[in-house]
């Protein structure tokens, strides 16, 4: 299974920020889409994320509150990535490796959709789902011919 198979089956809803918007505006999208990351692009380009985890750290770093803070200064500027060809267990292996719970999906230089550690989790229970039920069916449809040869 490939990142594509994950976006086909969640969507492709984007929500992007620019990092010179205040952290506030980022936390109020974030609560009313019920997201936990936000895409920081700039002039086209991804510059960064924004997660629940940089909020809450500039929150502790600034007593409680997020002022006037930008998004520009407490966002992931280095967020790892991945394409719509990266096979599931690669990004199951980059998101425990570098303790991401967003990835952002890009195709050259185009943002194609943020992958979660929720979605590779479903992605992955639905598979084995899936797999279980074909071998139940499999064992269920067990030719007659094979079992009267094991018998003898």
């Amino acid at each position: 299974m490939k990142v594509s198979d994950i976006l086909r089956v969640k969507g492709n809803a984007l929500f992007t920020i620019t990092p010179d918007q205040p952290l506030a505006e980022a936390i109020n999208v974030m609560a009313e889409k019920d997201i936990g990351s936000l895409v920081v692009m700039e002039h086209g380009d991804l510059v960064g994320m924004l997660t629940f985890r940089e909020v809450i750290t500039a929150i502790v770093a600034n007593g409680g509150s997020v002022g006037n803070t930008l998004v520009r200064k407490s966002m992931d500027d280095s967020p790892v990535s991945c394409t719509l060809e990266t096979d599931l267990d690669e990004i199951r292996r980059i998101m425990l490796d570098r303790h991401a719970r967003y990835m952002p999906v890009m195709d050259k230089r185009m943002l194609m959709g943020v992958v979660s550690f929720y979605d590779v989790a479903k992605a992955v229970v639905d598979s084995q789902n899936f797999e279980n039920k074909m071998l139940k069916a499999y064992i269920r449809d067990w030719p007659a011919e094979e079992e009267d040869e094991e018998k003898r």
